[in-house]
């Protein structure tokens, strides 16, 4: 990886972040494959076309893209080198012959300029330091008139994941929180849809368009599965660090069994699916 400025990003994705989807792919893709065919389709990837997955992770979306461009390329591009480790493995065993990977911050790494069709991203360009460099790289790697197509999280009011992330804080005797910095990345850093407008207008991108799309994803087979799962994520790992001195067992320990309790109004007889609504990001470049 060659240039870098989104460290923070990186750490988490290199580190216990990054091991944690890498391990479990099969089960994040679980969550977020219901978004495959909405962005696929509004990519319209040609047999011939070049495409670009950006924040391509474990590759699955990378994969299935390669599959569109039978005659042409796929190049994952991501910050983490456990996922795409993941996502090489993967691809080699399907024997995908025209993809490949490649480890970057997607806002400064040297993409050739004009070499790509289309680029398209399901959940991996919310979390930039700074949004309008990084589309503005995509922009440049894009032919003119190249397509951009990606999804991106909604309003966090319509995500049941961070309705129950609340219910799970409210239950956990948690210290004072100091207010953080707002404006950064992070997943809903690009939930409303004048701030899409506005950054990819700045970054190059015209005939912008969003589109409202929802779908349920399997957490687990049941609430403690599904608790077992999300206390790895990061915004779990965030809660356990958040309880302070009460030792790292006993708090996972109460973590675990708030998730477990708010999770279980999500499962029924069957497993834990909670809906998960979402932009779909369509644009060209100008």
């Amino acid at each position: 990886m060659r240039e870098l400025v989104n460290t923070a990003q990186s750490e988490a994705w290199n580190g216990d972040e990054g091991r944690h989807w890498s391990d479990h792919h099969d089960r994040w893709n679980a969550v977020n494959e219901g978004f495959n065919t909405p962005l696929l389709a509004a990519a319209a990837i040609g047999a011939e076309d070049r495409v670009l997955d950006v924040g391509c992770g474990t590759g699955q979306t990378t994969r299935l893209a390669a599959r569109a461009a039978a005659r042409g390329s796929a190049l994952g591009l991501d910050l983490s080198a456990p996922m795409l480790a993941t996502a090489r493995t993967l691809a080699e065993k399907e024997d995908l012959e025209n993809i490949t990977f490649e480890q970057g911050d997607a806002q400064v790494h040297p993409l050739p300029p004009a070499a790509f069709d289309t680029a398209v991203s399901r959940f991996g360009i919310m979390f930039f330091a700074d949004p309008v460099a990084a589309f503005a790289n995509i922009g440049r790697a894009l032919r003119p008139g190249g397509r951009l197509a990606f999804v991106c999280m909604a309003d966090p009011a319509r995500c049941e994941w961070a309705l129950v992330h609340g219910a799970v804080q409210a239950r956990l005797p948690l210290p004072p929180q100091e207010p953080g910095p707002g404006g950064g990345p992070g997943m809903f850093s690009l939930s409303d849809p004048a701030v899409v407008r506005e950054v990819l207008g700045a970054a190059g991108f015209g005939d912008v368009r969003l589109e409202s799309v929802e779908a349920l994803g399997a957490f687990g087979r049941d609430a403690d599965d599904a608790a077992d799962h999300l206390l790895g994520s990061g915004p779990g790992r965030h809660l356990v660090n958040a309880l302070g001195p009460t030792g790292t067992a006993d708090a996972a320990g109460q973590v675990r069994a708030a998730m477990s309790a708010v999770l279980a109004g999500h499962a029924g007889s069957g497993p834990v699916r909670l809906r998960t609504s979402a932009w779909l990001v369509t644009a060209a470049r100008r």
